[in-house]
């Protein structure tokens, strides 16, 4: 009776020790994120009051990120993947310890702030995504997507809210170095879990550049590379300034746990259905509804802010990240699996993705760097916010051209993804 129960709630899927291992890990990642990186940009904010801060925080961070994937992608080649997802945890354990250490005086060292936690989501997202991929099978693509956002959904509802209140309960920034000090703990014991998976070794040659020059004779992997660009064109900036406004608007953290419990029950329900319901023939028409949505949201807060419509906005967009995001990610993968040598290459095709993805981002922050720097930010944020927020209204207009010439063009592969969206950080939950 026990199990099925769990064969309906989870459909007809075989979940081994590995891939539970794996979404533990990144459950605790999830959590992590959720406690604690939403409330750096506020911390480093209350600082320097500064958007130009946040700013060049952020964009350090998206610089050292595809950086360190290249590097990581090479090494995940000569060495044990479970070594490089050690290296990456431990990355940002390093970040949380600084950013501890440094305390009230922390917006004076953003670059090495940002370059930490660049190195530690490349270092963690190249090994996470590669395991995934071994650990996997296509058949349960969906599921692992799926109910990887659903940890993640779950933790943001949780997370943010009980730092809030942390935050709120105590004198000046005592709150936020217990919560800093709680995400650090939470990445050694993901540390010692990751002990227990089955190692896995390394072989042959990193051939990134080969890989890279595969979009001129790939067209499915070009489109989708295109649209991981604007993709990216959005999370650059809204991951710190939706944050900062609700922030802003309300002066409390306890606001910002408010904003992100609300967004992430919403969310946990949404990814459980996107899951559950959108096949892979609807995928497309889903990308398309969820990226208008995703779009048309901006309009609720870029003219008339308050914290009312900033909820009302993450209602909206937690409904359409799942319908986006879910298909989205398993067709991306379903092209890298039917790609040339995708078993052999699956590190550089995910190394590659990553590049895309942040090059969308660095454009994204220097846009607003250059724009706040030139126009008064009242008014420059909310026109970059209209440019910028079209990115995932974009994706549809190039994974519409993917087509797959037959069924069994070759076999496909699974992978997770790194979660980004609205209030979060880089590389934290969808919010």
């Amino acid at each position: 009776m026990k199990k099925s129960v769990i064969q309906k709630l989870i459909g007809d899927i075989e979940v081994t020790r590995d891939l539970v291992l794996l979404l533990t890990i990144g459950g605790l990642y999830a959590l992590s994120i959720a406690l604690s990186n939403t409330f750096v940009n506020v911390y480093l904010w209350k600082q320097s009051g500064e958007f130009i801060d946040l700013a060049l925080y952020n964009l350090t961070a998206v610089i050292f990120q595809p950086l360190t994937f290249i590097l990581a992608g090479r090494w995940a080649k000569k060495i044990d993947r479970v070594i490089v997802l050690r290296l990456g945890v431990i990355s940002l354990s390093g970040f949380y310890t600084t950013v501890l250490l440094l305390g009230d005086v922390a917006n004076h060292y953003l670059i090495i702030l940002g370059a930490l936690l660049g190195i530690g989501f490349g270092f963690y997202w190249l090994a996470f995504n590669v395991l995934t991929f071994e650990i996997t099978e296509p058949e349960t693509r969906d599921f692992f997507n799926g109910f990887l956002g659903l940890l993640t959904s779950f933790a943001g509802m949780i997370g943010p809210i009980v730092s809030g209140y942390i935050i709120t309960r105590m004198e000046k920034f005592t709150g936020y170095s217990v919560i800093f000090g709680i995400s650090l703990s939470l990445f050694v014991v993901a540390v010692l879990m990751s002990f227990l998976l089955k190692r896995r070794a390394a072989e042959g040659k990193f051939f990134f550049r080969r890989i890279l020059a595969e979009r001129k004779k790939n067209p499915n992997w070009r489109h989708i590379l295109h649209a991981n660009f604007f993709q990216g064109l959005r999370e650059g900036t809204f991951i710190f300034v939706i944050v900062v406004w609700v922030y802003i608007v309300t002066g409390s953290e306890l606001a910002i746990g408010t904003y992100g419990l609300i967004a992430s029950a919403v969310q946990f329900i949404a990814y459980y259905a996107a899951t559950r319901l959108i096949k892979p023939s609807f995928r497309k028409k889903s990308i398309l509804i969820g990226g208008s949505i995703l779009y048309a949201a901006i309009y609720l807060i870029v003219f008339d802010l308050s914290f009312a419509k900033l909820i009302m906005y993450g209602v909206v967009i937690s409904i359409a990240y799942p319908m986006l995001l879910v298909p989205y990610i398993s067709l991306t993968y379903d092209v890298i699996g039917k790609g040339w040598k995708a078993a052999e290459m699956r590190i550089e095709y995910i190394v590659v993705r990553e590049v895309f993805l942040n090059s969308g981002r660095i454009v994204s922050v220097l846009t607003f760097i250059v724009a706040i720097l030139l126009f008064p930010e009242e008014k420059s944020i909310p026109v970059v916010l209209m440019i910028l927020g079209i990115g995932h209204f974009l994706i549809y207009f190039f994974v519409r051209h993917v087509r797959f010439s037959k069924p069994n063009g070759g076999e496909s592969y699974s992978f997770a993804r790194q979660k980004n969206g609205d209030g979060g950080s880089t590389g934290g939950t969808t919010v």
